[in-house]
């Protein structure tokens, strides 16, 4: 049923052509209605750049500010699971402001990635190689999709909570509009705004998910071309050094590849890790002490999607790490004992590289792993332990 309204979820038949890129179809789609990207038609080129002006200043300037604003407005009204509400999700506004930030600045190094991906395509002539990047392609546009849907969730079943009660959600400060006078009007123009924010987010979190999705893709890829080097007993030791050469070239663009996109995602993990264990925090406190149903269900939505920011990325980082050192085992484990001295001393000089894994790290401190990722997690327990030790809680009840 969903592949009938998003069909690249789905992979295609071999009979049709699909490249790498093709993973990021329905993410370059939005990032084009965010003014992101490049226009193609160079006559809509300024209309398109103060397009995007437009959008990111309402999305990435204006609504934090308009938090900020309503904190000091109505603080006095707020509620202490309104402002729990508000706050953890201001925090992560203000996460999604930097990480929009470093995403539109690493829009060249996207743009050289692609590229990259391009020549690696070329090297996929077998069918069972065509197979494997057609699944990955269907499951990187997959992964926007789910992040869509979750996401939306959450603003959705958050917004019907607090409506139904004669709430509003988010508490936002609108110029020139009586919220309380307005309440409908108002409350429509949250979701709005939220739902809008909410998307930008998003894409600052599938990007890297997507983008390594077809890294570890073609280093799959290359792993079963090492286990078949000297395999074919037709090819004369020419030809064996030249596939073994291939090899070589295809690890060179998969390390050009990551690196074109390692300082962008390395700003983006980086503060998505310093604020999800605060973030956390915050929501569980508002989950065990202030919340009602509704709320309550609308903050479970919030911090499962929370965990979504970080969580598959850092495990698909630990799984091409583990697909690193495979790379160099089967390399090891081909049968060249008896090639040439020429196909030995370069075998031996790939084999060196081969054993540095591919890491990524946030901001040049923090490895992007699944360990780093449960010791910021960590910190949300810590909060909630400060809060019942001291009774604050009972305070604001």
């Amino acid at each position: 049923m969903l592949s009938k309204l998003v069909p690249r979820i789905k992979a295609k038949p071999l009979t049709e052509r699909t490249s790498s890129r093709d993973a990021f179809v329905y993410l370059d789609r939005v990032q084009k209605f965010f003014g992101w990207t490049a226009v193609e038609d160079k006559r809509w080129r300024i209309p398109y750049i103060l397009w995007g002006i437009f959008m990111n200043l309402l999305l990435i300037f204006f609504l934090p500010i308009s938090m900020l604003v309503a904190y000091i407005q109505k603080f006095k009204s707020f509620t202490a699971g309104e402002f729990l509400s508000s706050l953890e999700l201001t925090v992560n506004m203000y996460g999604c402001v930097l990480k929009c930030i470093y995403t539109i600045w690493g829009f060249k190094g996207f743009t050289a990635a692609r590229k990259v991906l391009d020549e690696l395509d070329l090297r996929c002539t077998s069918d069972e190689e065509r197979n494997s990047v057609h699944r990955c392609v269907a499951l990187g546009n997959l992964s926007y999709v789910l992040f869509h849907i979750f996401y939306s969730g959450y603003v959705v079943i958050n917004w019907t909570g607090y409506v139904l009660m004669g709430r509003h959600a988010w508490m936002m400060y609108l110029p020139g509009l009586d919220a309380e006078n307005n309440f409908f009007v108002a409350s429509l123009c949250e979701i709005l705004l939220m739902s809008t924010v909410v998307t930008m987010q998003q894409c600052t979190d599938v990007s890297p998910l997507a983008h390594m999705l077809m890294a570890r893709c073609h280093i799959c890829l290359l792993k079963d071309r090492l286990t078949k080097l000297r395999t074919d007993p037709t090819k004369d030791e020419d030809e064996h050094y030249e596939e073994l050469r291939n090899c070589v070239h295809d690890h060179r663009l998969i390390l050009d590849y990551v690196n074109a996109l390692r300082p962008t995602f390395s700003g983006t993990i980086f503060v998505q890790f310093l604020l999800i264990g605060i973030i956390l925090g915050l929501s569980m406190i508002n989950l065990m002490f202030f919340s009602t149903l509704w709320t309550g269900l609308g903050t479970m939505c919030y911090m499962f999607d929370v965990c979504l920011e970080t969580f598959p990325f850092c495990y698909l980082c630990n799984m091409i790490i583990d697909d690193c050192q495979k790379l160099s085992d089967n390399l090891f484990q081909s049968d060249w004992t008896t090639a040439s001295r020429r196909y030995k001393s370069t075998l031996v000089y790939f084999l060196q590289n081969l054993q540095k894994p591919i890491i990524l790290t946030a901001g040049g401190v923090f490895p992007i792993c699944m360990q780093t990722n449960l010791s910021m997690v960590k910190l949300a327990f810590s909060v909630v332990t400060v809060i019942k030790q001291f009774n604050l809680a009972d305070k604001f009840q």
